[in-house]
């Protein structure tokens, strides 16, 4: 009862995860007016910055529709002086010297375009206005902006980045940034390292029975109509409409109890009625290998709570909630590694797991699975403690790949209808929380809970990712384990419906 419960629980959370990258949209705005002099297309800026000849982190900006563009390499770009203009908002002529230097300016209280102008009558190389929040606003020209003639560069950045800027200039130090907008990839091999990782992650659940001969006889109640004969000596036949099965044993004597089957197979048989029965007989139940068959109901069950706990991040996602989200992750990537581990050795060496040893409050415990459970506590621990180091992303993926073919073991869909039910709701919470959600919230509940916001950084780790090692741009592509699990149960349900047909 325990593992039921805990799948269930990360069944749950894992449905909460979205695949999106961090990333700014670049969609032109087709709404915007183009008029002469504005009608660039967006782009992606990356800003190198230095405080005291000192290199700082890099971040990124987004280009107007309007002023030159910057170059695409970094060494055709030039590292110059940042200066914040006087007043602020770049509304009026700048008493600071912005002569050959990069104007920093806030947003508000003018146009765009307005303090374009106002920054290169100032003399200003570039100019870099700073958002009054995070998201990168894209800068378009207004109907009364017929003729503009602006030969600077023109890019938005975030707040927080604007403010550290700041906070430097106002402590005296010099501020130099460089401006570049490097071209990405057009074949982005890290999409086909997440896709080979999400189907292989499929497949490998998929044939684990068979890869470490766990088999159990299935039952498939709904999926095709089934007939069943009680025989003289308590036997019985089963016919199934994708094909006929006869499993008779003792005495060939017994009586037609539905009309599905043709009578002329039935000729000469005598035996006792038995109603049609709603399951196959199994030699093994399926308590003992711990396995849970989804409900209709229990899948709508699911989406409600999937998005009650959705509702619960958007509102009071914080820190501390994330990490609430991390340790639960590493207890159920425990628990899925060491079933996996097990599993495997298991296989090769059935002996391995015979030496027991007694522990208190647990007893009898075999030795190799407390040696394979403490790896795995150390692996998990290891993870979170370094989860934000650039290869954490491969203990990560480690861990979810085993908390999924684990996940798949044990939740199963029975039949074909619980598959529609519980597909077609996961289509509709999409469908809500991403694009009709902004309706009533103001936004994407959905986007709004994947991108992290008042996260204090961290990041909802029940997704795969995979870095973008060509991309100048860097980051990761991610997908969540919502959208790996919900295609697995109906491809795992089909391939034990074939095994089970053919056998």
């Amino acid at each position: 009862m325990a593992c039921h419960f805990s799948i269930l629980f990360f069944l749950f959370l894992i449905a909460l995860s979205f695949a999106i990258a961090d990333d700014v949209s670049l969609d032109d705005d087709d709404s915007s007016p183009k008029t002469r002099g504005c009608s660039n297309k967006f782009q992606l800026v990356k800003v190198k910055n230095w405080v005291d000849n000192v290199e700082g982190e890099s971040f990124s900006g987004l280009t107007a529709r309007f002023g030159s563009s910057l170059p695409s390499d970094v060494e055709k770009g030039h590292k110059l002086t940042a200066v914040f203009a006087n007043p602020a908002n770049c509304c009026l002529n700048s008493s600071s010297k912005l002569s050959g230097s990069v104007a920093l300016s806030i947003r508000g209280d003018c146009s765009f375009t307005t303090k374009a102008e106002v920054a290169e009558s100032g003399g200003a190389a570039a100019l870099v206005v700073i958002n009054d929040k995070e998201d990168l606003y894209k800068m378009v020209c207004s109907e009364n902006d017929t003729s503009l003639n602006i030969s600077i560069p023109v890019l938005m950045i975030p707040k927080s980045r604007g403010d550290a800027l700041n906070k430097s200039l106002v402590n005296k130090q010099r501020v130099e940034l460089l401006l570049y907008a490097p071209n990405r990839p057009v074949i982005d091999f890290s999409v086909i390292l997440l896709w080979i990782l999400a189907v292989g992650t499929i497949i490998v659940a998929s044939l684990w029975s068979d890869f470490t001969n766990e088999h159990t006889d299935e039952r498939y109640n709904e999926i095709s109509p089934k007939i069943f004969i009680m025989m003289d000596n308590a036997y019985y036949l089963t016919v199934h409409s994708c094909f006929l099965k006869f499993m008779v044993i003792g005495g060939l004597t017994g009586r037609l109890i539905s009309s599905e089957l043709p009578k002329k197979l039935m000729s000469g048989f005598s035996g006792r009625t038995l109603l049609e029965s709603p399951t196959v007989p199994s030699d093994r139940d399926d308590s003992e290998k711990e396995v849970l068959d989804i409900s209709a109901k229990g899948a709508i069950v699911f989406i409600i709570t999937a998005s009650t706990f959705l509702v619960l991040l958007y509102f009071f996602m914080s820190s501390w909630f994330v990490w609430l989200l991390i340790v639960l992750f590493c207890i159920g990537g425990v628990e899925g590694m060491h079933n996996c581990i097990v599993t495997l050795v298991l296989r090769k060496c059935r002996n391995c797991g015979r030496k027991m040893v007694n522990l208190p409050l647990f007893d009898e415990v075999s030795i190799l699975s407390l040696v394979v459970l403490m790896f795995c506590v150390a692996f998990a621990v290891v993870w979170a403690v370094h989860r934000q180091a650039s290869y954490s992303w491969v203990g990560q993926d480690i861990l979810g790949i085993c908390l999924m073919i684990t996940v798949l073991q044990i939740a199963r869909l029975p039949n074909i209808k619980v598959a529609s039910v519980l597909l077609c709701c996961a289509f509709v919470y999409d469908i809500f929380w991403v694009f009709i959600s902004p309706l009533i919230f103001h936004e994407s509940v959905m986007i709004a809970v994947a991108r992290g916001d008042n996260s204090g950084g961290e990041s909802i780790p029940m997704l795969l990712r995979v870095p973008r090692l060509f991309d100048p741009w860097g980051g990761y592509d991610m997908i969540g384990f919502g959208d790996i699990l919900f295609p697995g149960l109906l491809i795992s349900f089909a391939y034990r419906y074939f095994i089970y047909c053919i056998h």
